[in-house]
């Protein structure tokens, strides 16, 4: 899977661009770019897919993200939320921002593991 989207900022900058392409090993994708409101349906379609794919660990490589919204988060937690029990999603190296908001927010989810290795 690899997800190519480009379109101008709501604030007339820059251009926002979320790329996704799978991971080789382990199983799941690697994010580049930035969640939010012109990006989300990539994000959230990706996600989709590892929660409709994924085996019983989903990795998700997002040093290379620079912003997750609130709903992008909010995007991330329910699809934790549809994972089968036992089953979870590990966060590599994520925003801190998006660490920051998960645990406003969404505190007590033991199915997100964040590692920043």
């Amino acid at each position: 899977m690899t997800i190519r989207y480009r379109v101008p900022h709501a604030s007339g900058g820059g251009a926002a661009r979320l790329t996704v392409a799978p991971l080789a090993e382990p199983f799941g994708v690697r994010a580049v770019g930035e969640v939010g409101l012109t990006t989300r349906g990539i994000w959230e379609r990706a996600l989709e897919q590892v929660v409709r794919d994924g085996g019983d660990v989903c990795h998700l490589e997002l040093s290379a993200v620079t912003f997750v919204d609130v709903a992008g988060a909010d995007v991330l937690v329910d699809a934790v939320r549809r994972l089968p029990v036992g089953k979870r999603i590990v966060l590599h190296r994520p925003p801190p921002a998006l660490c920051r908001t998960l645990e406003m927010f969404w505190p007590d989810l033991p199915a997100i593991e964040v590692t920043t290795s």
